[in-house]
């Protein structure tokens, strides 16, 4: 992937930080040359769209989402683009219903706390199980003028700290701290510079067991 926008001279303009490129290899890999639909908040001038076509191959379904009706001219063979507000849920039901289960969703849009809140709560019960949820350019969960701010309630990176613990309300004895969907349903959290991914499975409650023979008596 990196090669490929190292390449891009010509085509669309993709912008990107860097360090993303080993990310979306580790985590979208097994999607290549499977017929999965990609779901990308955020066109840009489109070029993105085509660097996803590349990389997951012609059997991919590549779906781009944008507030910009611009962004509308911006298909291909195999790449859809959908206008509408990621901020609005009622949109992003609608999106749903029309995309059916995505397998991989990126979140690449406005950056606004609003924005990344509202996308991740409406379609994560869209992503298909065994899914990839990718939320990018979590820094400006510090900058204001996305309202953002350093551990300031209401960003995407507080947000994500109490589905950390919410991860675990399997293990709680506090009444607060209760099993939910999301309990049930993310498998993993991986975080690094920017960008948090999400797992989605069907996670059971966990069970210990011990196995052979002890060694003291005691």
């Amino acid at each position: 992937m990196t090669e490929y926008f190292l390449a891009n001279e010509d085509g669309r303009l993709v912008h990107k930080w860097m360090h993303y490129f080993d990310i979306y290899h580790r985590h979208f890999e097994r999607f290549r040359g499977t017929p999965a639909t990609i779901v990308e908040f955020g066109v840009f001038h489109g070029g993105s769209l085509e660097m996803w076509r590349h990389y997951f191959g012609p059997k991919a379904r590549i779906v781009g989402v944008d507030i910009d009706p611009r962004c509308a001219e911006l298909t291909g063979p195999g790449i859809e683009v959908v206008i509408g507000d990621q901020a609005d849920p009622e949109f992003l039901r609608e999106l749903a219903a029309r995309v059916g289960t995505p397998d991989v969703i990126i979140d690449d849009g406005g950056h606004t706390m609003e924005q990344q809140l509202t996308t991740f709560r409406e379609m994560w019960p869209a992503l298909a199980v065994g899914g990839v949820f990718l939320v990018e350019d979590l820094h400006t969960s510090y900058w204001e003028e996305f309202g953002g701010g350093y551990l300031r309630p209401g960003t995407f990176i507080e947000y994500a700290k109490t589905l950390v613990d919410q991860l675990h309300a399997w293990h709680s004895r506090d009444e607060r701290l209760v099993v939910d969907d999301l309990t049930r349903s993310i498998r993993g959290m991986h975080v690094y510079d920017s960008v948090i991914v999400f797992d989605k499975d069907v996670v059971e409650k966990p069970y210990d067991r011990m196995r052979g023979r002890p060694v003291r008596t005691d």
